[in-house]
This record gives structure tokens, C-alpha cells and sequence, in this order.
């Protein structure tokens, strides 16, 4: 059985139980409740008028980057460029140095001149609405695709990041390898009515309680059900 600490005592968790179907419904039900709570830092890439290249461009610069980064690195590279043709002017120079401490910003910086002359080339500067053709632009995988479907054009996916990738796999609900293997089981398992919120809820956990290394279980509002696969330690 688990032991977490809480300040200078230890604290027994429940047993671990088996999480079933109809277990899904109020885990999110709880959480969509708490994570109001947290005042997590999940960068919302949607903007005042979802605008879709802002929420294209805006993913691609949260890639390995914190979200406290992502927010203000994405104001000043769209303080100087709000469109594909906009940004096609601005050198790879510039790029960087308005996104500049992101993670990889000197790749990135080349991705999203690359993705520009993408969407100018095939797609007259517009963004396209389907994952299948977000996913033939320079630098889009299936996380952005997703997210890029969901917060702009408002239609169904499952947008898999670290953290639903971890989380999901830590409570027993799948057992899959990758992010993409993790997408692939949701798909199959998840009630269509979570696809587009559980991205923006497990960030918000694994952010605040659900951490990678000795994740704080004894304040988890759904620890009760969670299998806590691979936990060794906790707090």
C-alpha cells in the first residue's frame, strides 16, 4: 500500500481498486470542478476570436516549453505578425528573438516560417479544419492537429499531451507507450463527451498535483479511484 507525506505525518492512501468504465464520468465530473480552483498555468491558445493560426502557431511554441513561457514568448511574436503573410515577412531573426526563451526556439522559429509558406502555398494563408490536413503542414503533429480542431473549428478530438499521456496511464484507464498510442486508446475507450476537455483538465492536475516524480496523491480529489501505475513514491 502507498504512503504519502503530509507535513510531518504519513499518510496511508486507500487500497488501490480497479478503475471501471462508469468510474470516468465522475473523475471528471470532480475535476472539471476542482481544476477551477488551482489556478493552474495552462496556456490557453484560443485568444479572444479563436483565431486558428494563432492557435496553430501558438501550440507549436508550447511544445517542451512551460506554459508561464509559452504565453508572453506568443504576445510579441503576434504583436508583430497576426497572419501567415504578416509573418513570411519577418526574418528567422526576428522570429527568435520575439519568442526567445521557449524551448528549441531557434528550430521553432525556422518551423513556423516553413508552416507560413505551407499554408500560403497549399491553402491560400487559411488554416485547414481537419486533422488530416493539419498534419501535412511543416512541423504539426498529432498533438497540435488536435488541439488546433478542438479550440478553433470547435469539432471532436483528443488533443494528448505528457500529461494526459502519464495521467491516464498512472490511473489504469489505458496502458499504451506513447501519446500517440494514448490518442488511439481514448479514441476507443473515452466517452466522446471528454474528448475535447480532458486535454485542458490533466494538464491542470498533472501541473498542480499530479506530478511526474512523487506526484501529491494525498491531495488528488480522485486519488480513490486512480491505480497509481508505476507510483513509488508519493506525497
Amino acid at each position: 500500500m502507498a504512503t504519502v507525506s503530509r507535513s510531518s505525518a504519513v499518510v496511508r492512501l486507500r487500497p488501490r481498486r480497479r478503475l471501471e468504465p462508469r468510474d470516468i464520468g465522475a473523475m471528471m465530473r470532480v475535476l472539471r470542478r476542482e481544476a477551477a480552483t488551482w489556478n493552474a498555468p495552462v496556456f490557453t491558445m484560443s485568444g479572444p476570436m479563436r483565431d486558428p493560426f494563432r492557435i496553430l502557431v501558438g501550440c507549436l511554441l508550447s511544445l517542451r516549453t512551460k506554459d508561464e513561457t509559452t504565453g508572453p514568448a506568443a504576445a510579441r511574436l503576434f504583436g508583430l505578425a497576426r497572419t501567415p503573410r504578416a509573418m513570411q515577412r519577418l526574418t528567422v531573426r526576428q522570429i527568435e528573438r520575439a519568442i526567445y526563451p521557449v524551448g528549441f526556439y531557434r528550430t521553432k522559429a525556422r518551423t513556423i516560417r516553413r508552416l507560413c509558406d505551407d499554408l500560403l502555398e497549399r491553402h491560400s494563408g487559411r488554416v485547414p479544419a481537419t486533422i488530416e490536413e493539419l498534419l501535412e503542414l511543416h512541423g504539426v503533429g498529432r498533438k497540435t492537429a488536435n488541439l488546433v480542431v478542438i479550440q478553433a473549428f470547435r469539432r471532436q478530438g483528443i488533443c494528448v499531451d505528457t500529461h494526459v499521456h502519464r495521467i491516464t496511464n498512472r490511473w489504469g484507464y489505458v496502458r499504451t507507450r506513447t501519446p500517440d498510442g494514448t490518442e488511439v486508446a481514448l479514441r476507443r475507450k473515452l466517452p466522446a463527451r471528454h474528448w475535447q476537455e480532458i486535454n485542458e483538465i490533466l494538464v491542470a492536475l498533472g501541473q498542480m498535483i499530479c506530478r511526474p516524480i512523487s506526484p501529491h496523491c494525498s491531495r488528488c480529489p480522485v486519488h480513490s479511484y486512480c491505480a497509481r501505475v508505476g507510483v513509488t513514491r508519493a506525497r
